[in-house]
């Protein structure tokens, strides 16, 4: 499984030649790239309705869209896309090669930040190359980007012991999400060994140090390794 951060919460996965593009926001500093410059992928995963997850979508609408009923259902009639999998918190759909599941996110999910349309609830999505089952797979990898989120229970009592990722992308900015301190915890909870900070140095009230984050994973006793890409930087999750 190939991981590509584009900076703030945008993601590219490849899982055996089946792609994903995670909530696409190519107008942050940390990419060289512009929408226009990725290839469309199979799937576009949306969290939410914020502007800075999906003000590039519509360059993608040969992509089957991928979110809740209600954010697909938007993203036909008013953006363009010819086929989409709505789906809701707790479902695994199977895409290509891969498995997605979608969980809960705590935030709010206002049509770009104006809150005049509501898009159903904001989540995040674990992406797998084998179904999860109850059973513990260890031959399984699980990539889960955690969307704009709160620190939540279910990261310590379902996420981590049920769905058993081995990554995790989460949102350490603070300020609109989880902060270095709170994402260190979830990554202690979550029990994974890679941790991603995204959702940060976007703009100024997100601007944050990372270093910040690895002394609190640390601290939590998390043995997870850290790694503080680059934009459009890749990592290879085997």
């Amino acid at each position: 499984m190939e991981l590509t951060w584009h900076g703030h919460s945008t993601w590219h996965v490849d899982v055996d030649g089946t792609t994903f593009l995670i909530d696409p926001f190519f107008d942050n500093p940390k990419t060289d790239l512009s929408a226009a410059d990725v290839e469309t992928p199979d799937y576009l995963l949306l969290t939410h309705g914020h502007a800075d997850h999906i003000s590039d979508a519509g360059e993608f609408t040969d992509a089957t869209v991928v979110g809740v009923p209600e954010m697909t259902g938007y993203m036909e009639s008013e953006v363009g896309f010819g086929e989409s999998i709505g789906m809701n918190i707790g479902g695994t759909v199977e895409c290509g090669e891969a498995f997605v599941t979608m969980h809960r996110a705590d935030h709010t999910n206002g049509l770009n930040t104006g809150y005049e349309t509501s898009l159903g609830v904001p989540v995040g999505f674990l992406i797998s190359d084998k179904k999860p089952t109850q059973e513990s797979d260890a031959d399984a990898t699980t990539f889960y980007h955690a969307g704009d989120t709160g620190l939540m229970s279910e990261m310590k009592d379902v996420i981590g012991p049920y769905l058993e990722p081995d990554a995790a992308a989460l949102p350490v900015g603070d300020h609109f999400t989880m902060g270095p301190v709170q994402a260190a915890i979830a990554t202690d909870w979550l029990n994974v060994d890679h941790v991603f900070p995204m959702h940060y140095d976007s703009f100024p009230p997100i601007e944050i140090d990372t270093d910040d984050f690895v002394r609190e994973v640390k601290a939590t006793g998390s043995s997870a390794d850290v790694h503080v890409l680059d934009g459009d930087e890749s990592f290879t999750l085997e």
